[in-house]
């Protein structure tokens, strides 16, 4: 087999693949129709329930893949060297499943100008996020009657449509539920072209499918345009502002980033848990691409947790978000802070200055606190 062959079937597999996944993932979002429950306990799952996910897979990748084009045809129209999108799939064996960890295009040569980096790197987000407005705005002006709720839970029907009164105060023993957060952006389109009467409950978006991935596809807009490293929002303000601004901009986001993400993840109560010394260590590690010597690493290590767990005695309500953390700190370990050095320096056109500064309010207009608010009850015997 040719390597082109081979790179073909690669592609396409995943993409089969992660269609497959997001499919069953929409089915047990929408339906609660999980097919590891059906391989593992012999409950019911059909055909017809696996079509069920095809509204939320279809949206959401759909959105995954004008991102990925949209740097892919950037990168082509450059003659840059690159691969098709590597979709990667996500087994259904996870708690709160989305069927996919997203895709990425990996480019084979480095990319010598900060023009160039700006526009590949812009192209992306700027074509997802176009194509996720569209769909949560359809997803609102189509809403159905908020009795459409009732065929997830035909339960609630004994309530009417005051259910929420009810039902969120005494969750059944064994019950997970999920409540989505909002930014900025869809609590506007919510309020521009959603029927209120026909809004559907936090605790019920995910079963609808448009809202939903619509939604998602916000938060993974946020996190390729987080404006650090490498990342696509990092490409972005180093083409606007350069290279040391960009290091004091960085660098000062992603502390702020940490510090609000790592809040309440230490007990302070109970200092001495085995997570603290290795939450510290975690926070030096990060530290390796902003300071070269390890007495500054350590100095902010230090000095961070130390504020986190000030912030934590005096408000002991306080709480970050765990899975912005894990984000964080991956992102910290392997892509790194600063961005590196263009070998050609030039000037962006007006053009993509104002293209810029609006990828960077977008990244604002679509940051999450907390993406999922997960309550549950502990089933007793």
């Amino acid at each position: 087999m040719s390597s082109r062959n081979k790179s073909i079937l690669i592609h396409s597999s995943l993409f089969i693949l992660t269609f497959i996944t997001t499919t069953l993932a929409g089915a047990e979002w929408t339906y609660g129709k999980s097919i590891l429950s059906y391989l593992v306990l012999g409950t019911e799952y059909t055909w017809a329930d696996f079509f069920s996910g095809l509204p939320y897979s279809f949206c959401f990748l759909t959105i995954l893949s004008c991102h990925e084009f949209g740097h892919y045809f950037t990168a082509i129209y450059y003659r840059i060297k690159t691969t098709l999108p590597y979709y990667i799939p996500i087994p259904p064996i996870m708690p709160l499943n989305i069927g996919t960890f997203g895709a990425l295009i990996r480019i084979k040569e480095r990319i010598i100008s900060n023009k160039q980096q700006f526009d590949v790197g812009i192209a992306g987000p700027l074509a997802g996020f176009v194509v996720s407005v569209a769909f949560l705005i359809y997803g609102f002006v189509t809403l159905p009657p908020a009795e459409h709720v009732f065929q997830f839970h035909p339960e609630y029907k004994q309530y009417g449509l005051s259910y929420a009164e009810h039902v969120y105060k005494t969750m059944p023993e064994g019950t997970i539920d999920v409540v989505i957060g909002k930014n900025l952006l869809f609590t506007f389109l919510e309020k521009i072209f959603a029927d209120p009467s026909r809004m559907p409950n936090p605790h019920e978006i995910m079963h609808y499918p448009f809202l939903f991935a619509g939604f998602l596809s916000l938060v993974f807009t946020c996190m390729n345009l987080l404006p650090i490293g490498q990342l696509d929002g990092g490409h972005v303000l180093y083409g606007l502002v350069g290279y040391r601004r960009h290091r004091i901009i960085a660098t000062s986001i992603y502390f702020a980033m940490l510090f609000y993400a790592g809040l309440g993840f230490i007990d302070v109560h109970n200092f001495f848990d085995i997570w603290t010394p290795v939450y510290v260590y975690l926070l030096y590690m990060v530290m390796r691409s902003i300071f070269e010597k390890k007495r500054d690493r350590l100095m902010y290590a230090i000095s961070i947790f130390a504020g986190q767990y000030i912030v934590g005695l005096l408000i002991p309500s306080i709480h970050g978000y765990s899975p912005w953390l894990g984000f964080i700190i991956l992102i910290g370990w392997i892509v790194g802070i600063p961005h590196p050095r263009s070998e050609i320096e030039e000037p962006l056109s007006l053009t993509r200055k104002i293209l810029g500064w609006l990828a960077l309010l977008i990244f604002i207009i679509c940051f999450t606190p907390e993406i999922f608010t997960i309550n549950g009850t502990t089933a007793t015997p």
